[in-house]
């Protein structure tokens, strides 16, 4: 990963207030709010494996609900999970699960079950946060979009459908170059906060944590610092970007268009849902970072991918829309944010031939093997900054998973 700096939870926000007449001192007996304390503290380490399934419970929603019909995840033959081995170091299955957070993790074999397990107190009823797992998400509802004419091509500038955009550099950025994460425009995803908090940070206090303004807003107006598609710098405000337009494009929200084209037509099993930075008709879902779901939905999710697209031979997502979306442009000096490539919002993290990863904050995986015919979806809880051992023997397991 992405060895991502940690979003560092914001300081207790102060509370000011005014009279009509002098200016008065700000009362001191007034308690900070205590959703505004629980969503600084959603990261927070030692509590951050209970908070990650319990998002619905500190943020503005909007639910995904599930269809009638749902795709059946047959048991397949069990598994009993190796010892981890690295060179000379063997760890138990349940050292390793432990030294890599854990929270949950499932393993498919030609869409069957071989291994499941939910740990520290989660349930098969939990759902769980992507962080930007929710970016592939966002890849997927795109092409969908595309496939239906609501976008018409690829290489049209995103001010084309968020008028909005033509204000600054990302008025002339194309959705292609929003997938792939080469917008060129002058943001980084760096949480500094402090006395001069960089853009990422206010977007993180002031649209996911306050709600005072919705995670895109910044985007207007924004310069550039390279030419569009020249160089790849990671930004989660390229995919809240990529969320405007699907919403302006579609007519309709996210979460509706997510529930109608992707969740309920692939057959998941339970209601998922976004995070929004706002209340209904003012905020807008998270696309970036903000889906939740259960762990055998998002291994669902994985084997639509690995089927290209198909359910039970029919299509959910248009044909060869994995195979674009999965592309990987090589990265050809190491980033700051590891990987090895990169596509339309998915990551290839290893030198496995076609394997694919979406991927989230804090260790969140659906891993996709297609020489194995294998998916691996793994829901972590890493202490931020993520420690250093967790991705290496976090690849190097599933590795020895994809194993006959």
């Amino acid at each position: 990963m992405i060895h991502r700096p940690a979003l560092r939870l914001l300081a207790p926000l102060l509370l000011a207030a005014t009279a009509m007449s002098a200016p008065a001192a700000a009362p001191t007996d007034i308690p900070v709010d205590p959703v505004i304390q629980m969503r600084e503290h959603w990261l927070d380490a030692d509590i951050n494996a209970f908070n990650f399934r319990h998002s619905a419970d500190m943020f503005e929603t909007r639910a995904v609900p599930h269809g009638d019909s749902v795709r059946a995840l047959p048991d397949g033959r069990t598994i009993t999970p190796p010892p981890f081995q690295q060179g000379s170091v063997t760890y138990s299955y349940d050292d390793w699960a432990r030294r890599t957070y854990t929270n949950a993790i499932i393993v498919l074999r030609d869409g069957k079950i071989v291994f499941e397990q939910y740990r520290n107190r989660s349930r098969p009823s939990d759902r769980f946060i992507s962080f930007s797992m929710a970016k592939s998400i966002t890849s997927l509802l795109i092409g969908i979009a595309l496939d239906q004419g609501k976008i018409a091509s690829l290489d049209d500038p995103a001010g084309k459908y968020v008028p909005e955009l033509r204000k600054g550099a990302y008025g002339d950025v194309t959705i292609r170059q929003l997938l792939q994460m080469r917008s060129g425009v002058d943001y980084d995803e760096r949480y500094d906060f402090g006395e001069k908090p960089s853009v990422a940070a206010l977007i993180h206090r002031h649209a996911v944590v306050l709600n005072e303004e919705r995670f895109a807003d910044r985007a207007v107006g924004i310069g550039r610092a390279a030419t569009p598609g020249s160089r790849f710098n990671y930004a989660t405000l390229d995919t809240a970007v990529l969320g405007w337009v699907l919403e302006r494009a579609t007519g309709q929200s996210l979460a509706a268009f997510t529930t109608a084209h992707l969740w309920q037509p692939a057959g998941m099993e339970n209601d998922a849902f976004w995070i929004a930075d706002g209340p209904e008709g003012k905020g807008r879902e998270l696309s970036g970072m903000g889906f939740n779901a259960t762990l055998r939905d998002y291994a669902r999710l994985g084997q639509l991918m690995l089927d290209d697209g198909l359910r039970d031979g029919k299509p959910v997502l248009p044909r060869d829309w994995i195979k674009q979306a999965t592309r990987m442009i090589s990265f050809a000096q190491p980033t700051p944010l590891g990987g090895r490539g990169y596509g339309f919002q998915f990551w290839q993290l290893d030198d496995q031939p076609g394997a694919y990863t979406a991927l989230g904050l804090a260790g969140q995986f659906i891993y996709v093997h297609p020489q194995s015919r294998t998916v691996i979806v793994k829901l972590s809880h890493y202490p931020l900054p993520e420690p250093p051992h967790v991705m290496a023997e976090t690849l190097a397991y599933f590795l020895q998973l994809t194993k006959p």
